[in-house]
């Protein structure tokens, strides 16, 4: 998929010759021409399946004031798409994103994290020192986090770890696909110790196995206590070590 600024076209919408276009929030969006099929992979039902709990929720439970007050945070929250413009995301769209990693995080930690309903009334992403993460073939990966941040300090603020596919040595760039491989949860009394340990069986259970020379991704993001997802964070490529 491709979005694309043209000097030319602006409301192009259809498929010609196995391109499809179509307008979005972020801009003209072109891309192959496809069928859809259904996700294979756990993960990828696990968040299928958020998205629409989530979507059913914002428009059966919750209230029109928590609507507007979603309302009222995008419209004070821009994100920047990949052309690099400065867009508003609409209500809806952040109650989802906000709330799809605390359901993947609920499935998988009974009780312990749920939904956020209320929207966040600071108007921010709740922004994060960037871990800095350490892989072995033998032993997985040991991620250094800072928790002297705010998320760490808080109940129910999680910092999500995502793996990406391991690539050869000669790869310098790498855009997906990401697996959830780790939680840290905050902690208001005792905020959690760094580093993290993630083992190199856990990361063959749930994301991908590491070998020695190998360059791999990892992507952080943070949900705050109120909510709010930060910008995610990925870092790399970094060499596997022995």
């Amino acid at each position: 998929m491709a979005l694309m600024k043209s000097q030319v076209a602006t409301q192009l919408s259809g498929s010609v010759g196995g391109i499809t276009y179509t307008r979005t929030r972020s801009g003209m969006v072109a891309r192959a021409r496809s069928v859809p099929v259904q996700p294979n992979s756990g993960n990828q039902l696990e968040v299928r399946s958020a998205l629409t709990q989530l979507v059913t929720r914002w428009t059966e439970t919750l209230t029109a004031a928590q609507r507007a007050a979603w309302d009222l945070y995008a419209a004070n929250v821009p994100v920047i798409n990949p052309l690099g413009d400065s867009i508003n995301n609409t209500g809806q769209n952040w109650y989802v994103a906000c709330n799809v990693p605390r359901l993947q995080v609920a499935a998988k930690i009974s009780g312990l994290i749920t939904v956020v309903d209320a929207a966040p009334t600071t108007f921010d992403r709740g922004d994060f020192t960037t871990p800095v993460p350490t892989w072995t073939e033998t032993s997985g990966v040991s991620i250094a986090f800072t928790n002297g941040d705010a998320w760490a300090n808080e109940d129910a603020s999680l910092m999500l770890f995502y793996e990406g596919l391991p690539q050869n040595a000669a790869r310098n760039f790498f855009k997906g696909p990401f697996r959830l491989v780790g939680i840290q949860v905050g902690n208001s009394s005792t905020p959690p110790t760094s580093p993290v340990v993630i083992s190199a069986a856990t990361l063959t259970s749930l994301g991908y196995t590491v070998t020695e020379l190998q360059n791999v991704w990892l992507k952080a993001v943070v949900s705050r206590e109120d909510g709010r997802l930060s910008t995610p964070r990925t870092i790399g490529p970094n060499a596997v070590g022995s």
